[in-house]
């Protein structure tokens, strides 16, 4: 047996009971998040973005440096 495996092996197996626990610390948060960003964006409702319609391509109104 290698020095590796005496690290991997020095508590032994773990309980499937260990293991579930171990797995929901290591994923929970990351589930969790995601589902906290997936319903903000559903109750936000997804912003579409809107077409200026009021700029009909006129030159009548001077730009942003006063042309």
């Amino acid at each position: 047996m290698s020095a590796a495996d005496l690290i991997a092996w020095h508590m032994g197996g773990l309980h499937p009971i260990e293991t579930v626990l171990v797995l929901l610390l290591a994923f929970g948060p990351f589930v969790i998040i995601g589902l906290v960003v997936l319903l903000r964006r559903r109750r936000e409702g997804s912003p579409t973005p809107q077409v200026d319609e009021s700029n009909t391509g006129r030159d009548d109104q001077p730009d942003a440096i006063g042309r």
